[in-house]
């Protein structure tokens, strides 16, 4: 599976390029507008990672030339802070999603996998156990109705722990499911991001119990 990546930022697009391939895809990296937009033109992708300030032409301007050209491929912009009115230029012109730098790693990688599965059609079914419901699509976590801001590793968390609601799971296997074999994994960060968790969903809604794993009941 193909991502082309449009960035001119040397060290982000390194390392970007290098993250997407531990993770299996293959990547063609352009450093600026126009070679962004001819490679998109002579070869298929399952998504583009498309940085809006792009030298020769912006990132819009490839964004423009794509759907004119009836090109659908997924598109995640990468915007400044400060780049407000050109997100909003962005999706009306036909982009998908829009990260801002900087961005999270892990939420990014996320997105991008939503995107490639809408594309082909693909959805994961709701989640849900007491009034906490997670949307695995849309990468979206609700209680009582109300979105719940969390970070996409609690997020993750989260929906691997409803996906085996009635069970508990033990740190490792949580570790497993949320890391990949590259990631360095501080020894407490799975009990930091429960406690972030807890505090967001109540207490009581995850279970522990030492040396077995945690839980959340049906």
């Amino acid at each position: 599976m193909r991502i082309l990546l449009v960035e001119d930022d040397s060290i982000l697009g390194s390392s970007l390029k290098k993250a997407l391939e531990k993770h299996a895809y293959g990547v063609d990296w352009m450093r600026d507008g126009q070679s962004g937009l001819e490679a998109a033109e002579h070869s298929d992708f399952a998504a583009v990672i498309l940085d809006i300030n792009l030298p020769i032409l912006s990132g819009i301007d490839v964004l423009k030339g794509m759907r004119r050209a009836g090109n659908s491929v997924p598109i995640l912009l990468l915007t400044a802070l400060d780049a407000i009115r050109r997100k909003v230029e962005g999706l009306d012109e036909g982009a998908d999603d829009y990260m801002v730098k900087p961005f999270d790693l892990d939420e990014l990688l996320a997105r991008l996998r939503a995107l490639i599965r809408r594309r082909d059609g693909r959805t994961e079914s709701l989640l849900r156990c007491g009034d906490v419901e997670v949307d695995p699509s849309a990468m979206v976590a609700r209680k009582a109705n109300m979105q719940l801001h969390i970070t996409a590793k609690e997020f993750h968390l989260l929906k691997v722990l409803m996906e085996r609601s009635g069970r508990y799971v033990t740190k490792n296997d949580i570790e497993y499911a949320l890391y990949d074999a590259y990631s360095t994994v501080e020894s407490n960060a799975i009990e930091v991001t429960i406690y972030n968790l807890r505090k967001k969903l109540g207490t009581d809604f995850i279970k522990s119990i030492r040396g077995v794993g945690y839980m959340i009941d049906r």
